[in-house]
């Protein structure tokens, strides 16, 4: 019987004295070495792994100021090359425009010479035509004359007198006639 009371004192599902504080120096133990051991470790990697998330947040924020400085600067370097080719283009437009000025003056200059030396030959031309009609009008006036006086006129100084006087006398004629 002593066996049977024994038996019911002892339950299956309450562990005796000696084992729960077994079992809870073993806790507290393996809680003492987690603590001062563990925990430590766990801590410091877990440190480092927020500094090098953090250091890479900070690179990446760093790396993306830096492009979108590059961005602006582009874009600045953009518009002064759109400026700039807007300026050359500009410039080029006022010297075509330049260009064109001084080859139209040229050409203006080229006409009045070509124009002016049309007119001196003409007038050369003129003024031989001239001449030569007169000395043919003079040596027909000096046939008619000698023939209506009835002197010859071949003496020349007689001729070149009587043939002066005639066309002077022709051109005060016609010079009235004229105005």
């Amino acid at each position: 019987m002593v066996l049977a009371q024994e038996a019911e004192d002892l339950n299956p599902v309450l562990p005796h004295l000696a084992e729960i504080i077994l079992g809870l120096v073993a806790f507290l133990l393996l809680l003492f070495i987690i603590a001062k051991f563990v925990v430590p470790r766990f801590e410091k990697l877990y440190t480092e792994r927020t500094e090098k998330i953090e250091g890479g947040i900070r690179k990446a924020e760093q790396a993306q100021a830096e492009a979108e400085a590059a961005l602006q600067q582009y874009k600045a370097q953009l518009a002064e090359a759109r400026a700039e080719s807007a300026r050359i283009r500009d410039d080029a437009r006022a010297e075509a425009e330049q260009i064109k000025e001084e080859l139209r003056a040229q050409a203006q200059e080229e006409s009045a010479r070509i124009v002016a030396q049309g007119q001196a030959q003409l007038e050369a031309q003129r003024a031989q035509i001239v001449a030569e009609l007169r000395a043919e009008l003079g040596r027909n006036a000096v046939e008619l004359a000698g023939r209506i006086v009835g002197e010859s006129l071949e003496d020349e100084t007689r001729r070149r007198g009587t043939v002066d006087r005639f066309l002077a006398e022709l051109d005060s004629v016609s010079a009235p006639a004229k105005n």
